[in-house]
């Protein structure tokens, strides 16, 4: 386990003074790994977040080029990075602002040949994909390894945000059995709807890590930011789901060693 350094200790003192937060929880962030997925609006700016608050090491996953009309939402980017892969850019922009994290860019997609080894490196995924295909792969992955995973998402001005804890939270196909048919450039976007949805999430993943504050767990938070209306709801969980059923039942059997390996998820729920 790596100790905070005196550089770090004045970077985050700020945060280290919160009432239960403490030394401990940013001892925690520093050894944490997050994957983010997307690294778009949504997953680029959550990661910015991740990033100055400590977390030691990102895992940026996200194939494909900057483009212009991506401009009025990612705020990792710059003009003149148009046309290459956003992906190498967020790390670089990351890296400058807090070079005593380790930020690791990867110019891909979400596969079924990727998932596990990803998902595996991670102590905590954000799911922040373009589409249900990456993240029904996520999912399924996240149950397979017992990795949390932050699931959040937007369609104009309405979003959605939960945590999942698997085997003892409601899992991706439980709560979106049947998956909408969603165009990733269908719909309008802006740049403070992606950002606000993105610090909740960044905010969900430091909680999960920590233990600091209540997740989202067996909630789903929407959000209709055209008129600021927040409410919460307690999804489904399928105990026959055919992603997470077999993991809820092998859970339920053995509680303390749940407890064990999962403290902050357990005792948040």
């Amino acid at each position: 386990m790596q100790t905070l350094t005196p550089t770090e200790f004045e970077r985050y003192r700020r945060q280290i003074m919160l009432p239960g937060f403490g030394e401990e929880a940013q001892q925690q962030l520093k050894n944490a790994t997050v994957l983010v997925t997307g690294v778009g609006g949504l997953g680029g700016t959550a990661a910015l977040y991740l990033a100055v608050a400590g977390v030691g090491r990102l895992i940026l996953l996200r194939g494909g080029e900057l483009r212009l009309d991506d401009m009025n939402r990612q705020v990792l980017m710059t003009d003149n990075w148009v046309g290459k892969p956003r992906v190498f850019k967020a790390q670089e922009t990351l890296q400058a602002i807090n070079p005593d994290i380790q930020v690791d860019a990867i110019c891909e997609y979400v596969n079924p040949d990727n998932v596990d080894e990803l998902v595996r490196s991670a102590d905590v995924v954000l799911d922040c994909a373009h589409n249900f295909e990456e993240r029904d792969l996520l999912n399924a992955a996240c149950v397979r390894w017992g990795k949390p995973m932050v699931e959040a998402a937007m369609n104009d001005m309405e979003a959605y945000l939960t945590t999942i804890a698997p085997g003892l939270t409601p899992c991706l196909s439980c709560i979106f059995p049947e998956k909408p048919d969603w165009d990733k450039r269908g719909f309008g976007v802006l740049g403070a709807v992606s950002g606000t949805l993105a610090c909740l999430t960044a905010l969900e993943a430091i909680k999960v890590i920590t233990g600091f504050g209540q997740p989202l767990f067996n909630q789903l938070l929407t959000m209709d930011l055209s008129r600021a209306e927040f409410a919460k709801h307690r999804p489904y969980h399928d105990p026959n789901c055919v992603v997470c059923g077999d993991r809820s039942r092998e859970l339920r059997q053995a509680p303390n060693q749940t407890h064990q390996h999962h403290p902050s998820i357990y005792a948040c729920i």
